[in-house]
C-alpha cells in the first residue's frame, strides 16, 4: 500500500509497513511512524467523476431498471477528504446519507482507452463514500448541489496495487459498528475497464483522476455525531466521523 502524507510542512508519498512509512529519498530512505504522520487524500484530482445506479442489488432496492449505459455525474475536489477526517453535516440539508464505493485512481493523461488497455492507465484503488445530501437530490433535477457540499468525498485510506484484481471484493460500510451494506464487486452492472473505456471517449482523465465506481444496496442516513466507516477486501479502511457546521 502507497500512502500521502504531510509532516511538518512537508507532503510525500510513501510505502506503508505495519506501524511504519518508508519514504524513498535520492540517496536514502526516511522512515516515519504512521502516528506521526497526517493521512491526506490519496491524490489531488482535477476532476471526481461517480458512477450512479452500478449495482444490481441496488437497483432491485430502488425499484429500478437495469440501466443501458452508464449514469455519472461530477464531485468538485474542493469536497475531498481523507480517512479520518470529518464530514460536515450542511445546515440546509435534514438528511445526509453514506454511499460506500469502490475508486479507481487514473495514473496518466489518457483519451479514448480501449476496456483491453484500461489496466495501463490505472494508478491503484481505493475506498470511497459518496456522500450525499438525500432530500436536496430529491428535490433538484440534476445532483450536483447534493453531492458537492465540502467534505462529501471521503477518499482513502492508502492507494492499493493496480495489478489488484478487483472484480470480486467484499464491500462494506458500517455505521457506528453496525453492518449497513454488505455486497461484493461483482454484483456490478458496468465493470471497471468499461468504465474507463466509456468515461474516456467522453472526456480526458488527467493523473489523480478518480473513477467511483457505484453503490450496493443498504445506504441510509448520516447523523452529527456518528462513525462512518467503508472497507473493501484487500484495500483497507475508510474511516469518517460526521459533525455539525460550528
Amino acid at each position: 500500500m502507497i500512502g500521502r502524507f504531510k509532516y511538518d510542512n512537508e507532503i510525500f508519498y510513501g510505502e506503508i509497513k505495519d506501524n511504519r512509512v518508508v519514504v524513498a529519498r535520492d540517496l536514502y530512505n526516511d522512515t516515519f511512524l504512521l502516528s506521526e504522520l497526517q493521512i491526506l487524500p490519496p491524490v489531488q484530482p482535477t476532476k471526481i467523476i461517480c458512477i450512479g445506479l452500478n449495482y444490481k442489488d441496488h437497483a432491485r432496492e430502488l425499484g429500478m431498471d437495469i440501466p443501458d449505459e452508464p449514469v455519472f455525474f461530477l464531485k468538485p475536489v474542493t469536497a475531498l477528504i481523507s480517512s479520518l477526517g470529518k464530514i460536515v453535516y450542511p445546515e440546509v440539508s435534514h438528511q445526509v446519507d453514506y454511499e460506500g464505493e469502490l475508486a479507481v485512481l487514473i495514473g496518466k493523461r489518457c483519451k479514448n482507452i480501449s476496456r483491453n488497455d484500461a489496466g495501463s492507465v490505472i494508478m491503484g484503488y481505493t475506498c470511497f463514500n459518496d456522500v450525499t445530501a438525500r432530500d436536496l437530490q430529491k428535490k433538484d433535477v440534476q445532483w450536483t448541489r447534493s453531492k458537492s457540499f465540502d467534505t462529501f468525498a471521503p477518499m482513502g485510506p492508502y492507494i492499493a496495487d493496480p495489478e489488484l484484481d478487483v472484480s470480486d471484493l467484499a464491500i462494506k460500510t458500517r455505521v457506528n459498528g453496525q453492518l449497513r451494506q454488505d455486497s461484493r464487486t461483482s454484483d456490478m452492472i458496468f465493470d471497471v475497464p468499461y468504465l474507463i473505456e466509456f468515461i474516456s471517449t467522453i472526456m480526458t482523465l488527467e493523473w489523480g483522476d478518480v473513477i467511483s465506481t457505484g453503490t450496493p444496496a443498504g445506504v441510509g442516513e448520516l447523523f452529527v455525531g456518528d462513525e462512518v466507516e467503508v472497507e473493501i477486501e484487500n484495500l483497507g479502511l475508510l474511516k469518517n466521523t460526521v459533525v455539525g457546521r460550528d
